[in-house]
């Protein structure tokens, strides 16, 4: 699964669209000189202008890259923002909302909970949605379907919080959040098994590909796609620029 990500066509197109501006760039600085100005001459100014600043290339891979990303959120927005079940925490009518591609054995998925909270208490018009990335892990796909079990029966904050809570993604520690949830074991067995959660997996794995996203946990805020465990600062101007750009 993890090869599948790292296979994205979002950040092939960018280095093949950066790639293609530069030859453009060279070659619309010679064509008008054609037929006697020195094209290596030109050639090497252009290189020279790269290596003293050299900043620029990561500048424009990240904007190219947010550009490409940005066409993918505005395809599939509502596969993107929309929760499973109940599987969101903050605003019931958000101006913003900010999406978490998480997995259960990750711990900097655990370690991005607190600002996430910190978030939500301090903007009152923000929403996050939690959706499964299972790609560490058998255990992370087991605890994705019971997570999903847990939206569909509305109980999908008490679920999460228990798991994330256990530390070490284990099989106890999923059965201990089962049991702490209060899950009807019978039916999230039942859901885990079926072809309803067997297709939210499916449809949040071949998004991620399509973001770019490389592993957990990962973001779409607005148009946006960010990786790690981003400060809550980064959260914040992230949602900034998304309501921003309303």
């Amino acid at each position: 699964m993890i090869e599948r990500l790292l296979r994205s066509p979002v950040l092939l197109a960018v280095a093949f669209i950066f790639a293609g501006l530069v030859g453009a760039a060279v070659y619309a600085s010679v064509r008008p000189a054609a037929g006697g100005a020195d094209r290596t001459g030109v050639e090497a100014t252009v290189r020279d202008y790269i290596l003293a600043n050299p900043e620029i290339i990561p500048q424009a891979m990240d904007r190219l890259r947010d550009r490409e990303t940005g066409k993918v959120v505005q395809a599939n927005r509502a596969g993107i923002v929309d929760p499973f079940g109940n599987a969101w925490k903050g605003a019931r009518n958000p101006d913003v909302t900010v999406v978490a591609y998480m997995d259960y054995a990750c711990g900097y998925c655990r370690a991005s909970l607190p600002a996430l909270d910190r978030l939500i208490a301090a903007d009152p018009k923000v929403r996050v949605v939690f959706r499964e990335l299972p790609i560490l892990s058998a255990q992370s796909r087991t605890a994705s379907e019971w997570s999903l079990a847990a939206a569909k029966q509305g109980k999908f904050a008490a679920y999460h919080d228990a798991l994330f809570a256990a530390g070490r993604l284990t099989p106890q520690s999923i059965d201990a959040a089962i049991a702490r949830a209060g899950l009807d074991r019978a039916a999230g067995q039942a859901f885990a098994r079926s072809k309803g959660a067997t297709d939210e997996l499916s449809k949040n794995l071949s998004l991620a590909g399509q973001l770019g996203m490389t592993g957990t946990p990962a973001w779409v805020i607005g148009n946006r796609v960010l990786a790690g465990a981003i400060p809550l600062e980064q959260m914040q101007a992230a949602v900034a620029a998304a309501r921003a750009a309303k």
